[in-house]
């Protein structure tokens, strides 16, 4: 059965724009205007994506995110007119997998509604497999984390950016290059994306975020993930 994708957009005409494309993708789509409806057909029907415009009313989408990541594991595509880096991370901080500045090119959005769900469907070969990097363990099987025996919850987006790395210690990547893994979007759109989700997953894994051991920043190329040993 094609995947089903919940639009949650108060802009009635743009809301219909995303239909349209999401259908002539071969996806089943439906679409609400307000926050307490998209927590409602959210629960009713347990879509496969949500897109989710930040400006709504009843309930933003950042409240809709806060409340349904608590429920659910659903692949979120934020949707905001706010530049402003703040809103953003408040977006990617309460459990969004990706953003989206308005306006956008339909087309995009298809690509990496394509993606996300392609990643989201993904099945590893070893499905028993954990990669250990320290302290840190990535269950490939059950999809979580752990961080010197505490569990780390992630985000879809969050655990494919880690899993990377912790299948490749030490190695560095570029940005680039995990977009190209976890979400096949050109870097120079959407790099400011992976930094997000590195500041949300030190958080989560690092004893001190301000002062990381395992997750490290190599200056004017990318990341890397280490034992914390160095």
């Amino acid at each position: 059965m094609n995947a089903h994708v919940l639009v949650a957009e108060d802009d009635a005409r743009q809301a219909e724009v995303v239909r349209r494309y999401l259908e002539a993708s071969g996806y089943r789509a439906s679409v609400v205007h307000g926050g307490r409806d998209a927590i409602e057909q959210a629960r009713l029907t347990r879509p496969d994506l949500l897109i989710l415009d930040v400006m709504m009313p009843q309930l933003n989408g950042v409240e809709v995110c806060r409340v349904l990541r608590r429920e659910s594991n659903v692949p979120v595509l934020m949707l905001t007119a706010r530049r402003d880096e703040d809103d953003l991370l408040r977006g990617l901080d309460v459990g969004a997998d990706d953003y989206l500045i308005k306006p956008y090119n339909p087309r995009e959005l298809m690509a990496r509604v394509r993606t996300m769900l392609r990643r989201t469907q993904w099945a590893p070969a070893e499905p028993d497999s954990a990669l250990r990097v320290g302290e840190i363990v990535v269950d490939v099987r059950d999809r979580h984390v752990t961080s010197g025996g505490r569990r780390a919850d992630c985000t879809p987006g969050e655990f494919e950016i880690l899993a990377a790395m912790a299948a490749a210690p030490d190695r560095v990547f570029t940005r680039a290059q995990l977009l190209e893994r976890t979400r096949g979007f050109e870097a120079a759109a959407t790099d400011r994306t992976v930094d997000m989700h590195v500041v949300r997953l030190r958080r989560k894994i690092e004893p001190n975020p301000r002062r990381p051991a395992y997750l490290l920043t190599v200056y004017g190329v990318g990341y890397k993930l280490t034992d914390g040993s160095r």
